[in-house]
């Protein structure tokens, strides 16, 4: 009985450098279909915004996924960094969801424990974990690895946050120890 392909983009949001993915599930096989990188103008925020929108509508209307999945972001020591990227998250989310593409999210651990099997993996294994799992002939630059990484997440889980396991971490104060 042959499986049904599914196309997933992954997306790895920045204000400067928003990294994009897309493979193919078909079964227990992953494919790589395309990656690569949306790099915002230095400037005005509404600008970098639109150009991030603009090109992730783009990556859509041209690999037409049927999925996407999305890196969590938390909060980090400063507050405006933290606030100025949650809003380049939601603009690739609003590119998915005006395409009508359902989106799951997950985290940097999440991610990380799928692709590798280690939480706090470095980007350096992640870019390599990526290419032998999506049989590449090199590697993929951090932000394109990391996007591709959140697709192959989503496609061994499936479901967005509490779908992969993540026993033996302790929560503190918002924070995975």
């Amino acid at each position: 009985m042959p499986h049904e392909s599914v196309r997933i983009l992954g997306i790895d949001p920045g204000l400067r450098v928003t990294g994009f993915g897309v493979i193919d599930k078909r079964g227990n096989r992953l494919d790589y279909v395309a990656s690569g990188c949306i790099r915002a103008p230095s400037g005005l925020l509404p600008e970098r915004l639109k150009c991030i929108l603009l090109n992730l509508r783009e990556v859509i209307a041209l690999h037409r996924p049927q999925q996407v999945a999305l890196e969590q972001v938390f909060v980090n020591i400063n507050p405006a960094s933290t606030l100025a990227l949650g809003q380049a998250r939601g603009t690739a989310i609003c590119a998915a969801v005006d395409a009508g593409l359902p989106v799951a999210e997950y985290t940097a651990l999440q991610v990380k424990q799928s692709v590798v099997g280690n939480g706090h993996a470095r980007k350096e294994q992640v870019q390599e974990m990526v290419k032998r799992l999506l049989r590449l002939a090199g590697a993929p630059g951090p932000d394109a690895a990391d996007a591709l990484a959140c697709a192959v997440c989503h496609a061994h889980g499936g479901q967005g946050l509490g779908t992969v396991p993540t026993r033996g971490f302790r929560v503190r104060r918002g924070r995975l120890v």
